[in-house]
């Protein structure tokens, strides 16, 4: 497996170049492509996970289910269901963008800065919580918790900064079977769906 290469935009979310994923991320990361992912189960329950503790960038915050990076070329669902794959050893039936305008801004407790335009996407698995197989590297914990359970882990501080502000969006959206497709015209324009 070679270097994995983040996709760099410019302000209007063009792209202007790739660049090595690692050693990207620092004080001054420039402004790249990510995606989130809330994967949900037939009874509506969201697969959260903690981020590993040997990650370099916040290590150990609750978060949704999976974020990764599309590869140069990459289409967010395919991105998106290798993230799922290699991260969690789930599969997904159905994926939509619900989020597709979602960027934001966070800094590390060791000052590394996320700058990512960063697409949110709903997963449906095919049954209720099926099992997962995580990668120790990616994920330190797993689980399938309850809608209610979600927003109270939004307010508190052991939450991703990214899960904090994905949810006050996602919020007003209902609980996650019901949140609607947000179409494909939000997305970066370079970015396949």
């Amino acid at each position: 497996m070679g270097v994995e290469e983040i996709v760099l935009l410019n302000e209007v979310d063009e792209v202007i170049g790739s660049a090595p994923k690692v050693p990207s991320h620092h004080r001054e990361t420039p402004y790249h492509l990510a995606f989130s992912c809330f994967l949900v189960d037939t009874e509506g329950k969201v697969l959260i996970t903690r981020r590993a503790l040997v990650k370099r960038t916040f290590p150990g915050v609750w978060t949704g289910s999976c974020c990764g990076h599309p590869g140069p070329g990459e289409g967010l669902r395919a991105a998106v269901l290798r993230r799922l794959r290699d991260e969690l050893g789930v599969s997904a039936r159905s994926l939509v963008p619900v989020l597709p305008g979602f960027r934001y801004r966070a800094t590390a407790d060791d000052g590394t800065l996320e700058n990512e335009r960063c697409p949110v996407v709903r997963a449906l698995t095919a049954t209720a919580a099926p099992a997962v197989r995580r990668d120790p590297k990616e994920v330190e914990d797993a689980g399938w918790w309850t809608w209610e359970e979600c927003l109270a882990l939004a307010e508190r501080p052991e939450s991703s900064p990214w899960f904090r502000l994905q949810m006050a969006e996602l919020a007003p959206l209902g609980a996650p079977l019901s949140w609607p497709d947000a179409g494909v015209g939000g997305l970066p324009p370079s970015l396949a769906w």
